[in-house]
């Protein structure tokens, strides 16, 4: 199934998916037993997620400019609500409809963007376990556990050969990539040093995979459908995630694997300042939460760098940087509420 245009455009709300499920149209003057409403897309756990990557900014921040750490803490609890709200959406809309989620879950525009759910706890797992740390540990395995069968079967599916290049985009990078780093920082934080350099692993060796695959698509096929043009942005996030678990695995040292990281991660961000011109022609979607997690995280790990190198005007240069992330994610939260409202 290739992915076109008219697949994916949303007003913010509607799904991509067609209606196969819904079964014959009532007769007219008949009562039908409940409505049969779309699912909601899935393109909505992007917003926590994003939040997630704002809250990650200005811990590192805060820690680098001594700063009071409510900030960061507010931002992590808001992240929480919003991720728990849309589960609970989801779960709500899936009683009241008669749509196959699976056929949602094997989408080729909203699949993978699935993994978010669980890779949104794996985050929020470590921040709980400087509270609870039996309660950060449970959240963690749950989440993994939720993400590796995902991912398992996901990863089945598109082994049926159906899959078509065109359909392929950045979230495609979600259920293993980022559920892989994401749950290395998560688990080493968490004091699971052996189950973070697992899943460390299996971020490394996708990231390279499909790395690859993403760019492939990008290079030899059709140009993306408008709304999954942000998911672009999403290619400039493996080093900075990776980069952030291999500091939480092995301290906060510029060593040879952390420079490594530092390095492709320099050339993702030039090449998202390239593709500005082509973002700024964009309507706004919900696909713009695309950008919001990558430059969290781009921006808590060049904060640390900032720290390690000792840079001249290192405090200014990181206040600038969480200024401009928070304005960023701060306009596209009131842009998508706005949007909401209407």
């Amino acid at each position: 199934m290739e992915i076109t245009a008219s697949a994916v455009e949303e007003p913010l709300a509607a799904s991509p998916l067609s209606n196969p499920q819904a079964g014959p149209a009532a007769e007219p003057g008949a009562q039908a037993a409940r409505p049969v409403r779309d699912r909601i897309p899935l393109t909505t756990f992007a917003a926590p997620f994003g939040l997630g990557g704002l809250a990650e900014a200005w811990t590192a921040g805060g820690e680098a400019l001594h700063l009071s750490p409510a900030i960061a803490w507010g931002l992590w609890v808001l992240a929480a609500v919003v991720w728990l709200w849309v589960l609970t959406a989801h779960v709500v809309r899936g009683i009241r409809t008669r749509l196959s989620l699976r056929a949602q879950l094997r989408h080729p525009a909203q699949g993978p963007i699935a993994a978010l759910a669980p890779t949104m706890g794996m985050l929020l797992a470590a921040q709980l376990h400087r509270w609870s740390p039996l309660g950060g540990r449970v959240l963690l395995l749950a989440s993994l556990a939720v993400a590796l069968a995902f991912a398992a079967w996901l990863i089945a599916g598109w082994f049926d050969g159906r899959l078509k290049l065109a359909d392929v985009h950045g979230g495609y990078l979600l259920p293993t990539v980022a559920a892989g780093f994401v749950g290395g920082e998560s688990a080493a934080v968490n004091g699971l040093p052996g189950l973070g350099w697992a899943a460390f692993g299996v971020g490394v060796f996708f990231a390279i995979v499909m790395t690859a695959v993403v760019v492939l698509r990008l290079m030899l096929e059709s140009p993306l459908p408008a709304p999954l043009v942000p998911s672009m942005a999403i290619l400039a996030a493996p080093p900075a995630v990776g980069g952030l678990a291999w500091f939480a695995l092995t301290g906060e040292r510029a060593d040879t694997v952390a420079i490594a990281f530092a390095g492709v991660g320099a050339l993702m961000v030039a090449v998202q300042l390239a593709l500005l011109p082509r973002y700024l022609r964009l309507g706004f979607t919900l696909g713009f939460w695309s950008f919001t997690f990558t430059a969290g995280a781009i921006v808590a790990d060049t904060i640390i760098w900032l720290g390690l190198g000792a840079v001249p005007g290192a405090a200014v240069i990181s206040a600038v940087l969480l200024a401009a992330v928070t304005v960023l994610i701060g306009g596209i939260g009131i842009r998508s509420l706005l949007a909401l409202r209407r």
